[in-house]
């Protein structure tokens, strides 16, 4: 299966996006899903991540209360959704298949999206 990030852009602190994650070559039905993030200079973290039935989401401490994860199963796609965003989200964006729930990925990072966020 390969994913691909897209969405991402330049918003000021405060504002909003929506990044999205489409999957080919294959179903993410019955898969649990997650987003990561990358910024520069920084090790690669977990920020959200979601379950194959979309019962049971997951968040990192940091965008708690302002990011939400969501999917559509019927179009192989997951999606983020970022409020509020603050200078320090600022990174690349990546969502990956997990591994182990809630936060665990090994997979092919692909290019992920740029998400900036001016202060």
């Amino acid at each position: 299966v390969q994913l691909q990030a897209s969405g991402g852009g330049l918003v000021q602190a405060g504002g909003s996006l929506t990044l999205s994650c489409a999957a080919s070559g294959g179903t993410i039905r019955y898969r649990n899903m997650g987003w990561f993030r990358q910024a520069p200079g920084k090790e690669r973290e977990f920020v959200a991540s979601i379950t194959w039935s979309g019962d049971s989401t997951y968040f990192a401490d940091s965008v708690k209360g302002r990011f939400t994860v969501s999917r559509d199963n019927t179009k192989n796609a997951v999606y983020l959704g970022m409020d509020k965003l603050k200078p320090e989200d600022t990174a690349v964006y990546y969502c990956l298949i997990l591994d182990t729930w809630p936060d665990r990925a090994s997979g092919y990072w692909g290019q992920g999206t740029q998400v900036t966020v001016s202060s």
